[in-house]
C-alpha cells in the first residue's frame, strides 16, 4: 500500500488573534487612551500585583491574569501568600518541552495547547506564559526542561503549533525568553555576546517562526542583556525586528523582574513591566514625559497595546469554563509515550510480552515517586501523579513485581539499598532500573555542573547488571546525562520528564502497547568537552561569550567530526523503516520560487509504527562557512507493516538562505546544494543534489577598504572588476604552449598568485600600487556609481 502526504507551513488556519475583530479592539483601545490621565497612562504599564495588572475602575477597563506555564496551568490559589509558587491550583501536568519536543509532532502539540487553552479559561486565566523557544545551547542549561531543542527549525514548528492551540481557546499565549537567554548563571546581568548571524541564523528563528505563523498575544523579553544592552529596552530587537522585520502586533511583556531603566523599555518597545514596582517606575515615567525625555506618543502606543489585549483576552472569556480531567489525563499520556525515545534494545529485550513477562525486579525510588517536572516558576500541581510499580503492575500482573528503592531523595545511595536492590535483581528474570535528574540537580535558578547523573543512580545500575544480564534502564531527566553503563545494559529508555501520567506511558512503551516514536531534539554528548559552548559556558563575571558561533547542537559535532553519544533526531522503534526514494520536482530551481521534494518510507517491519521523516539542506561550496548540513523539513508518518507513505515538503528561499550581516538580510547564493532525508542527523540514506539559482535583494555597500574582490559580486561593477584583473595580468607572462609542462604550470601558479593578491587587496591600495596613476578621486566615483547604482 502507498500514500501520499503533504507537508508545508500553512496559515490557513488562523490564530485567534487574527481574528475579525482586531480593528475594532484597536480602536477601541485608541480610544480609551485618549481619556485616560497621564498617571493613568503610566500605571496601565506595570502589573498591579504578581500575576494581573491594574484596572481603572472609572472607565471600565478590567485586570488580566498572567500564569505560567509551558507545560500547565498553575493558577495561583486564591489564599497563598503572595509570591508563592508552590501554592496553587490543580492542574494538568503535561509532559515538559523536551518530552513534547522529542514527539515531532506538531498536530500532537496543537492538541496539547489547546488542552492548555481550555484549563486557563477554567482558571480565569487570560495570558498563559509559554511556550520556551531558546536554543539549548549547553546540555549544562539549568532550565532545559522548559525549551524544547537545540535545532531553530524544530522548535519554531513546535512552538507555533503550541501557541496556536492555546490561542484557539481565547487564550493568549507569550513566547520567550526573547531573546539569547541560555544560561540561569548571572541571568538577570549576563551580556550575551553574540555575532549578527549566529543570532538571526540560531537564536531568533524560532522566535520568527511562531510570529509570522501564529502571532502570539504577547512575547516575553528575557533577563539578560545582548551585545551590551539589556533586552529590556533593547529597541533593535523589540521594535526594528520584532515588529520592524516581522510584523509583530502584539504586547511585549518583562520576564518577572526584568526590567532596568524602565522609561528605556518603553522608548524601546517594551509594553508591560511584570511584577510591579509599587508605583516607582510609573512615577519614573510620568516624569519623564513631564520633562520631555519621553515623548508621550511613544507612552500612547504602549498603553494602547496593553488595552488592545485587555480588550480582546475579555471578550473571548468564557465564565463557567470546565474541562474534562479524564480527557487531559489520557491525553497526557498519549503525548509521554510518544514523547518516549527508545535509546538502546539490544537482543529486542523490548518490548515486555505481559503474557510471558516472568518475574521483573523494579528498582529506583523514581519508579515509585516520578520526577515528572522541572523545578521552578513552571511547577504544576498535579491533578493526579501515576508511579511507574502501579501502572506496569495493572499490565504484567502486581503479583510479578517486586520493588526496591535503589537511592535516596537526592541520588544517594547506601550499601543496605544497593544490597536489597541485587537481591530483588538475581531473584527476578529482568529489572528496570529507573533513574534520573532529581530536582537538586537541574532547575530554574542555576546551571548544571556537569553531565553526570547522581553517583548513588549510577553504582544502583552496576549493582543490578553484576546479578541481572536483563537489565533496562528508564530516565526521568529534563536534559543529556552521561552513561557510563550504557554499553553494558540490554535496553536505555529515555522518559525525560513525562508529567502526570508518564509512569503510565512507560508502562506503555515497555510492554509494546506503544510503539516507541520518540526522536531526540538534542544531541546527546559522550563528554562534556565535546560539547559546542565548551569551555565558554557558562558565561562568568557577567559575559557570556557565544564563541561557538553558528554551530550549535549537531551543527558542531558534524563540524568537528565528532560522534556523540546519541545523535540529533536519533531514536529506535519496535519495526524497521527503510527509505526508498526521494525526488524533487525540478532538479535547477529559482531560489525565489522554491521547490516540492518527494520523500518515500517503508514499513519494513511486523508491527505498526511512527517514523520521523527529517529532511536536510548543505550547500556544496558557497561564499561563506556554514554548517555541514541543517535540518529544514520534518514530518511524523505512522506506517502499517508493509505501508509505504510519500511526504512532500515545500521548500522555501529561506531553506537555502544565510544571514548577510553587511546587507542585513537572507541571501542565497548560487550553486549546488544537496537534500539529505532519513531518519536521524546522523543516518540520512537518500540524497538529491539541486543547481540553485541565488537571491538576494541587495549587496553590501562597498567601502575604500572593501577587498577588490568584491567588485565582483556587484552587477555595476562586475565589468570593472575585470579590467582591473586583466590590467594586473597583464604584467605577468602567459603560458606559453611550446614551454615545458613545469613552465606552463609555474606561469599559471604566477598568474592565479596575482589574482588571489588582487582579489584580497583593500580599494584604497590600488591607489598606492599604481603609483598615483589610479587616484584618490577615482576611487570616489567609482565607490559612488557602484554603490549608487546598487
Amino acid at each position: 500500500m502507498k500514500t501520499t502526504i503533504f507537508f508545508a507551513l500553512s496559515a490557513s488556519a488562523l490564530p485567534f488573534y487574527a481574528s475579525a475583530n482586531d480593528i475594532d479592539f484597536r480602536t477601541q483601545a485608541q480610544s480609551l487612551v485618549s481619556q485616560l490621565t497621564l498617571e493613568e497612562k503610566a500605571a496601565l504599564c506595570s502589573g498591579r500585583d504578581m500575576w494581573s495588572t491594574k484596572p481603572i475602575e472609572r472607565l471600565g477597563i478590567p485586570s488580566i491574569v498572567l500564569t505560567d506555564g509551558p507545560h500547565g496551568v498553575r493558577r495561583t490559589a486564591p489564599d497563598a501568600a503572595p509570591g508563592n509558587l508552590s501554592q496553587s491550583l490543580p492542574a494538568t501536568c503535561f509532559p515538559t518541552a523536551p518530552g513534547l519536543a522529542a514527539t515531532w509532532n506538531v498536530e500532537l502539540i496543537e492538541e496539547v495547547g489547546v488542552a492548555l487553552g481550555r484549563e486557563a479559561q477554567a482558571r480565569g486565566v487570560q495570558i498563559l506564559l509559554g511556550p520556551g523557544a531558546n536554543m539549548k545551547r549547553s546540555p549544562l542549561g539549568g532550565r532545559n526542561f522548559e525549551y524544547f531543542s537545540e535545532d531553530p527549525i524544530l522548535a519554531g514548528r513546535l512552538s507555533t503549533a503550541w501557541i496556536r492551540g492555546v490561542q484557539s481557546q481565547g487564550v493568549g499565549a507569550s513566547i520567550k525568553h526573547f531573546a539569547a537567554n541560555n544560561q540561569e548563571w548571572e541571568r538577570m546581568v549576563s551580556d550575551s555576546i553574540v555575532d549578527e548571524r549566529t543570532l538571526h541564523e540560531i537564536y531568533l528563528p524560532a522566535f520568527e517562526m511562531a510570529v509570522k505563523d501564529a502571532q502570539p498575544w504577547t512575547v516575553m523579553c528575557s533577563y539578560n542583556k545582548l551585545n551590551g544592552t539589556y533586552v529590556s529596552q533593547h529597541r533593535g530587537l523589540l521594535t526594528d525586528v520584532l515588529r520592524g522585520k516581522w510584523g509583530y502586533r502584539g504586547l511585549v511583556v518583562s520576564d518577572w523582574g526584568a526590567v532596568d531603566d524602565r522609561v528605556a523599555g518603553v522608548q524601546a518597545g517594551l509594553d508591560l513591566e511584570m511584577p510591579g514596582s509599587n508605583g516607582l517606575n510609573d512615577r519614573r515615567i510620568v516624569a519623564a514625559v513631564i520633562s520631555g525625555r519621553l515623548d508621550i506618543a511613544v507612552l500612547d502606543a504602549r498603553v494602547t497595546d496593553i488595552l488592545e489585549l485587555t480588550l480582546r483576552a475579555h471578550a473571548a472569556a468564557k465564565p463557567g469554563a470546565t474541562f474534562d480531567a479524564d480527557a487531559h489525563h489520557a491525553l497526557a499520556r498519549r503525548a509521554a509515550g510518544e514523547g518516549i525515545v527508545l535509546l538502546k534494545n539490544d537482543g529486542n529485550t523490548l518490548p515486555i510480552d505481559p503474557a510471558r513477562a516472568g518475574r521483573i525486579a523494579v528498582i529506583g525510588g523514581f519508579a515509585r515517586f516520578a520526577r515528572h517536572q522541572g523545578a521552578g516558576s513552571s511547577q504544576v500541581n498535579p491533578i493526579r501523579l501515576d508511579n511507574v510499580v502501579d501502572e506496569l503492575g495493572a499490565i504484567v500482573g502486581a503479583k510479578n513485581l517486586t520493588f526496591a528503592a535503589g537511592y535516596d531523595v537526592d541520588g544517594g545511595t547506601t550499601d543496605a539499598l544497593l544490597a536489597e536492590a541485587r537481591e530483588a535483581a538475581k531473584k527476578a528474570d529482568r529489572a528496570i532500573v529507573v533513574i534520573g535528574l532529581p530536582d537538586s540537580f537541574e532547575s530554574e535558578g542555576f546551571d548544571r555542573k556537569n553531565l553526570d547523573l547522581p553517583a548513588g543512580h549510577n553504582r544502583l545500575v552496576e549493582a543490578v547488571m553484576a546479578v541481572q544480564p536483563d537489565t533496562i534502564v528508564v530516565l526521568m531527566n529534563g536534559s543529556p546525562v552521561a552513561m557510563p553503563w550504557a554499553p553494558r545494559v540490554k535496553a536505555i529508555v529515555e522518559a525525560y520528564l513525562g508529567g502526570q501520567a508518564g509512569a503510565g506511558a512507560i508502562a506503555d512503551v515497555l510492554t509494546g502497547r506503544v510503539n516507541p516514536s520518540g526522536r531526540l531534539a538534542e544531541t546527546f554528548p559522550a563528554r562534556i568537552e565535546d560539547t559546542p559552548a565548551f569551555p565558554n559556558f557558562p558565561g562568568r563575571n557577567g559575559q557570556a561569550l557565544y564563541g561557538e558561533g553558528l554551530f550549535v547542537g549537531y551543527r558542531s559535532y558534524d563540524a568537528r567530526r565528532i560522534a556523540p553519544q546519541f545523535p540529533f533526531g536519533f531514536g529506535l522503534s519496535y519495526t524497521t523503516f527503510a527509505y526508498t526514494g526521494i525526488k524533487s520536482e525540478a532538479a535547477n530551481v529559482k531560489a525565489q520560487d522554491g521547490v516540492r521534494v518527494h520523500v518515500s518510507v517503508m514499513n519494513t517491519g511486523k508491527r505498526a509504527g511512527a517514523e520521523v521523516v527529517q529532511l536536510y539542506v548543505r550547500q556544496l561550496g558557497g561564499s561563506v562557512l556554514r554548517p555541514d548540513k541543517e535540518l529544514k523539513h520534518f514530518a511524523k508518518v505512522t506506517l502499517a507493516p508493509g505501508e509505504e507513505k510519500t511526504v512532500t515538503f515545500a521548500l522555501t528561499v529561506r531553506d537555502f538562505a544565510w544571514y548577510d550581516v553587511r546587507v542585513h538580510d537572507w541571501v542565497v547564493d548560487t550553486g549546488s546544494f544537496e537534500l539529505l532525508a532519513g531518519g536521524s542527523s546522523r543516518e540520512l540514506p537518500l540524497k538529491q543534489v539541486l543547481a540553485v539559482e541565488g537571491f538576494r535583494r541587495g549587496h553590501p555597500k562597498l567601502t575604500r577598504y572593501s577587498p577588490l574582490g568584491e567588485l565582483a559580486g556587484h552587477p555595476a561593477s562586475q565589468a570593472l572588476y575585470e579590467q582591473f584583473v586583466q590590467g594586473a595580468l597583464a604584467t605577468a607572462p602567459a603560458a606559453d604552449p611550446t614551454d615545458s609542462p613545469e613552465a606552463q604550470a609555474a606561469a599559471r601558479k604566477a598568474r592565479d598568485t596575482i589574482v588571489v593578491f588582487m582579489n584580497e587587496m583593500p580599494l584604497c591600495k590600488l591607489v598606492q600600487v599604481s603609483g598615483g596613476v589610479f587616484s584618490e578621486e577615482m576611487l570616489q566615483g567609482i565607490l559612488q556609481a557602484v554603490n549608487q547604482g546598487e
